[in-house]
């Protein structure tokens, strides 16, 4: 099983995220935008795993209040210079405490027992496109770029967008699995934040 650590958007923001994607469409008919129903924020990506039940105790044990989390600003990976990955940012309200990198922290330390490498330094995102496979190097026989590479120009062109505030009340761990259309996510387990 392909799993990872995730928050969900509440429907709100994610309407304002397909409202905003769809203004840019029609001018970059090569951009590959992902499906709406596939926003998330990862707090931590675990890659293969054989069995979910020892990933699942340990998500038990993290404690956590929950928070608001803001959603707004645009940006690229590794940079607009060389896009691979399109997103929007998402991090706690200025002023608030850091509770979502906080949680992100909390995740890896539960999960760093089973053998998981903590993350170096955790970006909060919500990934709009991808640029090919999105790494921050072309594969070969990846296809160019496209209209990928006006995407940095047009968004540069517009006031920073902004999504809205929501409360993260619980997180989740997914499945991903992958198929020739993309990767579907299936939620196996909902972890309350108090």
């Amino acid at each position: 099983m392909r799993l990872f650590v995730a928050l969900d958007i509440d429907d709100a923001i994610q309407q304002r995220l397909d409202d905003y994607v769809r203004t840019l469409q029609p001018r970059l008919p090569g951009v590959r935008f992902v499906r709406s129903n596939t926003y998330h924020v990862t707090l931590k990506f675990l890659g293969e795993v054989p069995h979910a039940d020892a990933v699942r105790a340990r998500l038990n044990e993290v404690r956590a209040a929950n928070f608001q989390i803001h959603v707004g600003g645009v940006g690229f990976f590794p940079n607009a210079h060389s896009p691979r990955v399109f997103w929007v940012g998402v991090n706690t309200p200025p002023n608030a405490p850091p509770a979502l990198a906080t949680l992100a922290r909390s995740v890896d330390q539960a999960l760093e027992v089973l053998g998981f490498a903590p993350e170096r330094d955790y970006h909060p995102h919500l990934t709009l496109a991808r640029n090919g496979s999105g790494r921050p190097g072309r594969l070969r026989r990846e296809p160019t770029p496209g209209g990928f590479t006006q995407l940095p120009g047009i968004v540069a062109s517009a006031p920073a967008p902004e999504f809205g505030t929501m409360t993260a009340r619980e997180f989740f761990l997914y499945e991903s699995r992958l198929s020739p259309t993309g990767a579907s996510y299936h939620k196996l387990d909902a972890f309350p934040l108090a």
